[in-house]
């Protein structure tokens, strides 16, 4: 008789060549962090928690960190550039707009996981260093990825403090709402230039010991227009999970083509955001003035004969223009955002998981349809 043997997080971290915990935080520039942490204070319900700036000793940049549960944004503004590091936040936001520029993951070693992912052909862009201040000591370490990205490795057992060595406790912006909005980052998407997709998905796979969870390509993604293709990349225990996007020839300019114009250039291009209750989530963000793509109500006429029954009513779905996907482990629910800035790049989704790991494979043709709807209002289609 053969046993099956069940592998469980905790042996699959263990297992892993560079083992990791979790997303640490996403990192973002942006023209004015003030103002930026009072629009995810108030339209995505996240709560600030802690804060760096001239009134504790930063005098080059200002930072507000949000959370909402496990997820943490921490939004960064140049003051006065003097350094090569405000110099290069400056001319971020000066080439990209607001964007993300670290995609920070918590780690048990941070000096461990520096030199295997170094060694395994990663450029190192700050080796280890401690920082430490009443809360205890606080281990980190920088890698490069794509476009301008980087993922601080972050090891913080030893640390009780708000956030960092530098940050301090900060009041809420508003009273965070009774119940959170999200409570995780599911995922985390990377667009770059046609035919780096795989350099990239191996980039992750020899320098971080990931493995390649999906893949979508041909027609999995494409409409009478336009087309793109995207990997999946994750760590063993699937708490990490990158999706890795190329544009793909088509008639006419993708959403991924549309995003390299732009920002100018690769970077992280949305990022799913776990909820235990869409419908109320969406209800709130709406109300507070996010904009969601538009679903075409045809979509939702058959939608209960292929993606079965879901904890949410078609009618709830369709008025909310929430999407559904099923696969043999489960179904999911999600919704995608416009650009959340003038520029038509950075966006988000909310995802609730029942038991499916995909990432809304039979919503693609709806969902690429509805933004090229956007890129025609923009004329860049």
């Amino acid at each position: 008789m053969t046993q099956t043997t069940h592998t469980t997080p905790e042996t699959a971290r263990e297992a892993d060549p560079f083992p990791v915990k979790g997303m640490d935080a996403v990192v973002f520039a942006v023209g004015n962090a003030k103002q930026a942490a009072h629009y995810y204070s108030t339209a995505f319900g996240m709560k600030l928690v802690a804060y760096s700036g001239p009134e504790n000793g930063s005098r080059e940049t200002a930072s507000y960190v949000l959370e909402s549960g496990a997820a943490r944004f921490v939004l960064t503004s140049v003051i006065k550039a003097s350094t090569d590091w405000g110099r290069f936040l400056e001319g971020h936001v000066a080439e990209h707009g607001d964007g993300v520029v670290d995609l920070a993951i918590e780690v048990p070693d941070a000096r461990a996981a520096y030199a295997y992912a170094v060694e395994h052909g990663a450029t190192g862009l700050e080796e280890p260093y401690e920082t430490k201040d009443e809360h205890g000591t606080v281990v980190r370490a920088a890698i490069a990825t794509y476009g301008q990205t980087r993922h601080t490795l972050v090891e913080r057992a030893g640390y009780d403090g708000p956030y960092l060595p530098g940050f301090v406790p900060a009041q809420p912006i508003v009273e965070p709402p009774a119940k959170r909005t999200f409570q995780a980052i599911d995922h985390c998407v990377g667009n770059v230039e046609l035919g780096k997709m795989n350099e990239w998905c191996a980039f992750y796979n020899k320098v971080m010991g990931f493995t390649n969870m999906k893949e979508f390509v041909g027609d999995d993604i494409a409409t009478e227009y336009s087309a793109l293709m995207s990997k999946v990349v994750a760590d063993g225990t699937k708490k990490v999970k990158f999706p890795i996007n190329e544009p793909a020839i088509a008639k006419k300019k993708s959403q991924i083509d549309e995003y390299l114009e732009f920002y100018g250039g690769p970077g992280v291009q949305h990022m799913a955001l776990a909820t235990n209750d869409i419908v109320a989530t969406v209800k709130a963000m709406r109300a507070a003035g996010v904009e969601f793509l538009d679903v075409p109500g045809s979509y939702y006429d058959t939608l209960g004969e292929w993606a079965g029954e879901t904890r949410v009513p078609v009618e709830t779905l369709r008025e909310q223009k929430i999407l559904v996907d099923r696969d043999e482990d489960g179904y999911l629910l999600q919704i995608f955002t416009k650009p959340v800035q003038d520029r038509p790049t950075v966006f988000f989704e909310m995802i609730e998981r029942h038991g499916s790991m995909g990432f809304g494979k039979g919503n693609f043709k709806a969902l690429f349809e509805a933004i090229e709807r956007e890129q025609e209002k923009r004329g860049n289609l």
